[in-house]
């Protein structure tokens, strides 16, 4: 059986945004023509424990050092197309290349449901212990990714 102390736990949570245009490949509807959002992603992370290392004594992490995290992930997408792999034809995208279009090119649809378990992956990379993502295409929808 778990004791008290076995169900404690401490959170942090940050937020962070894009703007960033998509559109879903394959897709009947509104969403299949370009359009943009201001992306808003949480990020929260998780221990059972605080640090005892002098430098972040009494905390998970450095707040710090996961709000510059977190806006380095958002900054890749920021004024961006944002595009599945195979979507555009290969010259339509050589076209928006050669204009110097910022065009990032995802393994995934890009959808809010994909991008948090990206951003849960991405973060969960660099050593954090994530516990849950959410990720806003708008300000009163959003995706979350937990595991």
């Amino acid at each position: 059986m778990l004791s008290q102390e076995d169900w404690k736990m401490y959170y942090l949570r940050t937020e962070d945004s894009f703007d960033a245009a998509h559109f879903l490949w394959n897709y009947e509807g509104k969403c299949r023509n370009i359009h943009g959002h201001r992306w808003k992603v949480v990020a929260e992370i998780k221990s059972p424990s605080l640090s005892q290392v002098e430098q972040t004594r009494g905390m998970i992490v450095d707040f710090g050092n996961l709000k510059s995290d977190l806006k380095a992930l958002c900054d890749r997408y920021d004024h961006s197309l944002i595009i599945e792999t195979g979507s555009l034809k290969e010259t339509t995208l050589a076209a928006l290349c050669d204009e110097k279009f910022n065009v990032q090119e995802v393994p995934f649809r890009p959808t809010a449901e994909n991008f948090s378990h990206c951003f849960f992956t991405e973060l969960s990379k660099k050593g954090y212990a994530v516990h849950r993502i959410e990720v806003y295409e708008t300000p009163k929808n959003c995706a979350i990714y937990e595991e």
